[in-house]
């Protein structure tokens, strides 16, 4: 059980992100927007590592875009029913990390306010976005790769299938979290 003191919300000035919730348009998988109330929240342990990847990016001159990170189970569901792709959804009968409150999707962007190139878009369910692939252009590599470094050295482990997905170690001990549970709900 998820208590509303374990989750925080993340926005700024508290936290130094820009915040594009995806799914709270029609931009997305099943074509409607699935967030009604869009709200970016984050278990109160992934919020302090999400601090630490702030903190890594800001010297470079970058900061974070964040396209995602609690997705109620009822939101899972939304997208698992548009899309039942095993590789690039998780089965909402198991559970998503993002569910957990223990996942974030996203992304670097310069002192101008653009997103580094990293080969594809957000959500492109291809090969194309798996971390390891090389047909992307070589500045989309090493953004990649810096992505990857900033978030791994403030303890985030990755998806291979993903470029913009990282989570919590040992995702599943967290609990699963509906709307309901939110402070304030996003459906």
């Amino acid at each position: 059980m998820v208590r509303s003191m374990d989750i925080v919300e993340i926005a700024p000035p508290g936290f130094d992100v820009e915040i594009a919730l995806a799914y709270a348009t029609a931009a997305n998988i099943t074509g409607l927007p699935i967030y009604r109330n869009p709200r970016c929240w984050l278990h109160c342990t992934a919020a302090q590592h999400l601090q630490r990847a702030i903190a890594l990016a800001a010297p470079l001159g970058l900061r974070l875009r964040i396209f995602d990170a609690l997705r109620p189970t009822e939101a899972q569901w939304k997208l698992w029913d548009a899309d039942p792709n095993p590789d690039f959804l998780a089965d909402p009968r198991r559970g998503s990390p993002h569910s957990r409150g223990v996942a974030v999707d996203l992304t670097l962007v310069d002192d101008a306010g653009h997103e580094l190139d990293m080969g594809t878009p957000f959500d492109d369910f291809t090969p194309l976005a798996h971390h390891a692939n090389t047909d992307v252009g070589i500045q989309a590599q090493r953004n990649r790769l810096l992505l990857l470094g900033v978030m791994t050295a403030a303890g985030w482990d990755f998806y291979r299938n993903e470029w913009w997905h990282y989570q919590l170690f040992d995702a599943r001990r967290f609990p699963l979290i509906a709307d309901a549970d939110l402070p304030q709900g996003m459906m």
